[in-house]
């Protein structure tokens, strides 16, 4: 391994580190941050107290039989009801609907288990998820949420809802569950024309939702919890899941979602979503049992006439990217909704990777049957395997140079002066030509790894199928293995110190120490003055890690544990399978048949050679002046 190779590892860390830095909120945005929850500290107690009052009137004009605008309302029946639950379920899903509203008020998904170890997940619950309809007529509003609906239709899989006005029209709200996760549902009024202004053509939704903690690392779900949206000519976005946001989207859209770490609640709308759309996402502090607040106001297309009924669709599921592709294909809408963007596989190079290659071999290996953790340890066999000859060719290169330091130095020790450092480094640039070696030939396999070991801090953390699943002493791969608890948090570390994070920052000092030791028997000079700062952040890069990682999934960190702990190993075997006086042979009969007739250098270590030349001239000249 050589200077190149830490180059590779050091753009690596700088990557990662950088990456996870990034998502955490800066000191700006803690205070406020702060300030925000102050303020809606206030709000809220401004509101709650309003709200008070405005009770408080609502329940004085409705016990004043003088005040007749009340029982001339076009809904006033509507307006007074009992508040009934109805159920609507399949294998995969339980919905349960309120007749006040007429909308969802519980969302469980079988077959996961919660974080308290029951066997199904709680999205939502009462009032953590409320949809809204609003309808603006001549004289006054329609305001689904004050109304109650009558049922009818009611199965397993359906309902339709009923709110009746007193000129016999109505609103009709309908309900249809698939066999997945996908709900249809659509407004419509009857007998109500002449309520509306020709011209009223959008009706209003207010779509709300407080996101439930579902997993056990709040900082870690909650970084990867959000608020996402399609645009309808466009690609996929979301607000930031790191930072209170309030956005303005100009464009249509197709959706826009609500998203867990793991679990999901996408509203699509037939006709899209106008333009102007209001969409919020409001952090919540740990220990609420809350992430976030996430609120989204929208307007889509609605017929006055009640010709044409206003179409949705919900999907309420995992995020689980061949799963999420499945249910996609019995949306009626005929988009392309590219809901599978839900699933996080990283940025466009390291999605494009898990896209079309770790997501194919994940799902091969996991159709064997095998445990989890035996997954990982495969995936990484299957990918040291893939990258061995680019290791082995990288590991070759610093092997030369490791056999020919002793003549670099014999060739170059006159050049030992500052000022003779130009004219060493083309001595040596020159030596490297007529014996064969490319000092920059470990450069690109490590680039080529970089991209995979990212694609992996993505994907591993995101897939669902580690989701409560155990190996060896990890109760849950998608989670921190912690093997002590202290329940106060302490900046920079948590509240926890992790087994795996132990373990992989313990493999990334072996693995440095064995490159160290590499690195020092091929350096020549001053480079080996270079090594020794370049040694120390290496040595400092496991305890970032530690930092960084502490509190990251298990899984990911076990990943990183045997991939490290591997590339340790090749190492050391490729090291005691190579023959020093052999290669130096080899190497000598390059120089011999180069000597007088140099192989002529490409690329970047002939630009490399020019630039220096190029340099040193410059020098002279200005010598001369």
């Amino acid at each position: 391994m050589n200077k190149d190779n830490i180059i590779g590892f050091i753009l690596i860390a700088l990557v990662l580190i950088g990456f996870s830095w990034w998502n955490q909120p800066s000191a700006e945005e803690i205070e406020a941050a702060r300030k925000q929850d102050s303020i809606a500290a206030v709000t809220k107690e401004n509101a709650k107290k309003a709200q008070e009052l405005a009770d408080q009137q609502k329940k004085a004009k409705a016990d004043s039989a003088e005040i007749a605008a009340d029982t001339t309302a076009l809904f006033y029946q509507a307006q007074n009801g009992t508040s009934k639950q109805i159920t609507l379920k399949n294998d995969k899903l339980e919905l349960t609907l309120d007749t006040k509203g007429g909308t969802l008020r519980k969302a469980v998904i079988k077959n996961y288990t919660s974080i308290d170890g029951k066997p199904d997940v709680t999205l939502f619950d009462g009032k953590d998820q409320q949809l809204n309809f609003m309808l603006a007529g001549k004289q006054e509003n329609i305001v689904t949420q004050d109304l109650y609906f009558t049922p009818s239709n009611v199965t397993d899989s359906t309902v339709t809802m009923t709110a009746a006005a007193s000129n016999g029209g109505s609103v009709v709200l309908d309900y249809r569950l698939g066999q997945d996760y996908m709900l249809s549902m659509s407004l419509q009024t009857k007998g109500l024309a002449g309520f509306f202004a020709p011209s009223y053509k959008e009706l209003d939704l207010e779509w709300s939702d407080h996101c439930r903690q579902q997993e056990k690392g709040f900082s870690f779900e909650s970084r990867y919890t959000g608020l996402f949206y399609k645009e309808a000519k466009g690609s996929t976005d979301n607000l930031s899941e790191t930072a209170d946001k309030t956005e303005d989207i100009e464009e249509r859209l197709d959706w826009v979602a609500f998203r867990n770490q793991f679990f999901s609640i996408a509203l699509i709308s037939k006709d899209d979503f106008s333009q102007n759309a209001t969409l919020s996402s409001i952090q919540d502090e740990k220990g609420t049992g809350y992430l976030k607040q996430f609120d989204a106001k929208l307007k889509t297309a609605f017929d006055p006439t009640g010709k044409n009924a206003s179409e949705f669709e919900m999907y309420i599921g995992p995020n689980d990217f061949r799963l999420i592709q499945d249910v996609e294909q019995q949306s009626q809408f005929n988009k392309d909704l590219d809901l599978e963007q839900l699933v996080n596989l990283g940025w466009w190079l390291l999605r494009w990777i898990n896209r079309w290659f770790t997501l194919y071999v994940f799902d091969w290996l996991t159709g064997f049957g095998f445990n989890m953790g035996i997954v990982l340890i495969l995936i990484t066999l299957l990918l040291k395997g893939i990258t061995f000859p680019m290791v082995k060719k990288s590991y070759m290169s610093s092997a030369k140079m490791r056999v020919l330091k002793p003549k670099f130095e014999e060739a170059t020790k006159h050049l030992d002066k500052p000022e003779d450092q130009m004219k060493k480094q083309q001595e040596m640039m020159s030596l490297y030509s007529k014996y064969g070696v490319s000092p920059l030939s470990g450069c690109l396999p490590m680039l080529i790894q970089m991209p995979i070991w990212l694609a992996m801090f993505f994907f591993v953390p995101n897939a669902i199928q580690l989701r409560g699943e155990s190996f060896l002493w990890m109760a849950d791969l998608s989670t921190y293995d912690p093997i002590w608890e202290w329940g106060t948090n302490i900046w920079g570390i948590g509240d926890h110190l992790s087994l795996t994070c132990i373990l992989f920052c313990g493999a990334q000092l072996v693995y440095t120490w064995i490159s160290m030791r590499q690195q020092r028997d091929q350096m020549v000079g001053a480079q080996a003055e270079q090594m020794k700062v370049m040694q120390w952040m290496m040595y400092i890069m496991p305890l970032m890690f530690f930092f960084i990682f502490n509190d990251y999934s298990s899984g990911l960190n076990f990943y990183y544990f045997i991939s490290l702990f591997m590339s340790a190993a090749i190492m050391w075997t490729l090291r005691k399978t190579t023959d020093d006086e052999k290669l130096l042979a080899i190497l000598e009969a390059n120089y011999q048949a180069n000597k007088n007739n140099p192989k002529k250098q490409s690329g970047f270590a002939a630009r490399l050679e020019a630039m220096q030349k190029q340099a040193e001239e410059l020098k002279k000249q200005r010598n001369q002046r």
